[in-house]
């Protein structure tokens, strides 16, 4: 009797892809824990727990908790005043705000290096001014705790700036005016009202800038600050012990996971506000006399503070270096190269992911967070998972396989970046139009590459972009797994950087940030466009 394999159904059929995508993006994640569970560490481990944790521990809060509060002295007042208040230059701030988004935390701690170092044009100016020397006075060490949390806070803020702003944007108009019609000033509406119905919001940017910070190896490695990111590096590169790294990286996924679960319990607890006009377009109050020179002086001081000072000063750095920094154009070829492979990889997993999103079930919701967990963790606890697959397989870890690695690295870290904007585009698709489509006969496979594919396709620009240019500026994961003298953009920066080259760390890193301004003026049109009652 001859016995027949049963064929698979349709629906289940259309869950293959999204599960190979949940266990693609989930698996270097999964091996790094089981690593860093099952392994001891070896020496190396027990010298860094005995002697280096509680430093790289202690270094990552300490960070982390200035980061926080000066991200939240920069973005949310900033998005408060752009909001709510009409003064001289607030159409330009509103976006102009936004773009430190597009510098990596690397590269503005290399032009801070430059611009407030002994020997630069600040503290130049200042000798000048008075006929000082170096010691007879004291400037603010950028090489320091303080000086590593500023750069951060300056290229993250923009995360806390734009949920702020979103939920300021969609908060209930009647609330407000019935709180200044009781008497209560703009201040005290700000603290009473706006704030704690933006709690949620600003949380969740907080988390996210926070969560981008504790990943941040450059720049707290060029500025010399003891973090868990930087430690994983070292164990790996220093002590050559993936075991020890691993078990650093457990720790750092700990500290990762703390910041997911606080920011879901703040969303979790908040309501939403009911109004019938909730929707009318924010009625601006018109700042005058100082009021509006200091809301106008507040948002251009922040934006030259992040933007402006550092990325002229690469600008004049490049000049300056000219022919001889020809070595960044091989660079660049090969960041496109690597970027766009990467972005690719990426790109066919969020569109799998937010495809399965609209039909839902378990495997849908875990490939969706396991697209969330792996933007949430650093790209050296990836490269390490990368690096114990590989070590698995019957291969060497050169040339096309490091590559190949790589492009997986890139599309486990990001795809949640191109999951969103997709599913978003599929949400906003009346579900009469696949009813439709059902209804003349249709099948499901039809539905989705007739109905769904083209809905979801019109976020995959913006996606596509987004997914490119944070390919481009990942650097520790490059470091960790490019093929020797393979370098790319970050790469060629990093090491001008650390040979204490500025000026030409300077033409890379100018262009790493200038390919991540298109998708962040992007963004903020965007928002802009979508606030309630129109643009304004």
């Amino acid at each position: 009797m001859e016995l027949k394999t049963p064929a698979l159904s349709a629906p289940a059929l259309r869950q293959i892809p999204v599960l190979m995508a949940g266990l693609v993006i989930a698996l270097p994640v999964a091996i790094v824990l089981v690593t860093g569970l099952a392994e001891g560490g070896g020496a190396a481990w027990d010298h860094i727990r005995d002697t280096l944790l509680l430093r790289y521990l202690t270094g990552t809060l300490a960070v982390l908790t200035l980061t926080a509060i000066l991200c939240l002295l920069m973005a949310v007042p900033a998005a408060w005043l752009v909001t709510m208040f009409r003064f001289p230059g607030r159409g330009l701030f509103e976006w102009l705000l936004v773009l430190p988004l597009a510098a990596p935390g690397y590269v503005l701690a290399y032009a801070w290096s430059d611009l407030a170092g002994v020997g630069g044009p600040l503290q130049s100016a200042l000798r000048d001014a008075t006929g000082w020397s170096a010691r007879d006075y004291w400037f603010p060490d950028i090489s320091s705790l303080p000086g590593l949390s500023f750069v951060l806070a300056c290229t993250l803020y923009p995360y806390v700036y734009l949920t702020a702003r979103a939920a300021f944007i969609s908060q209930s108009v009647c609330t407000m005016e019935a709180a200044r019609s009781l008497g209560a000033s703009a201040g005290r509406t700000f603290w009473s009202v706006a704030l704690p119905a933006a709690r949620p919001a600003i949380a969740a940017g907080l988390a996210l800038a926070l969560m981008e910070a504790a990943a941040d190896y450059g720049a707290a490695e060029f500025l010399g600050v003891p973090t868990l990111t930087f430690g994983i590096v070292r164990a790996w590169k220093s002590f050559g012990e993936p075991a020890a790294a691993a078990r650093l990286a457990f720790v750092l996924l700990a500290l990762i996971l703390t910041f997911v679960i606080v920011e879901r319990h703040l969303r979790g607890r908040a309501g939403t506000q009911q109004s019938s006009i909730r929707w009318r377009q924010i009625p601006r109050a018109m700042l005058s006399g100082p009021a509006a020179i200091g809301a106008a002086t507040f948002c251009a001081s922040l934006f030259a503070l992040a933007f402006a000072l550092p990325v002229g000063r690469l600008v004049w750095r490049s000049l300056e270096a000219g022919a001889r920094s020809t070595r960044v154009w091989d660079a660049l070829g090969n960041s496109v190269l690597l970027a766009s492979a990467g972005a690719a990889l990426a790109f066919i997993l969020a569109l799998i992911i937010a495809l399965s999103i609209r039909a839902k079930g378990p495997l849908a919701t875990f490939a969706r967070i396991a697209a969330s967990s792996g933007y949430a963790i650093p790209g050296a606890v990836l490269a390490l998972g990368a690096l114990a697959v590989i070590a698995a397989l019957p291969v060497t870890l050169s040339g096309i396989t490091a590559l190949a690695a790589l492009a997986w690295v890139y599309a486990v870290r990001f795809t949640a970046a191109g999951t969103e904007p997709m599913a978003a585009a599929l949400a906003r698709a009346p579900v009469s139009i696949g009813q439709a489509a059902q209804s003349l006969g249709a099948s499901p496979f039809r539905r989705t590459f007739a109905v769904d594919l083209p809905v979801a396709m019109s976020g995959a620009a913006a996606a596509a972009l987004v997914l490119f240019v944070e390919a481009l500026k990942e650097l520790p994961a490059t470091l960790m797994l490019r093929p020797f003298n393979w370098d790319t953009l970050s790469v060629r920066a990093y090491a001008y950087a650390s040979d204490e080259r500025l000026a030409s760390a300077a033409l890379p890193a100018l262009l790493i940030t200038l390919a991540g301004l298109l998708p962040v003026i992007l963004l903020s049109w965007q928002i802009s466009r979508a606030r309630p009652g129109g643009a304004a």
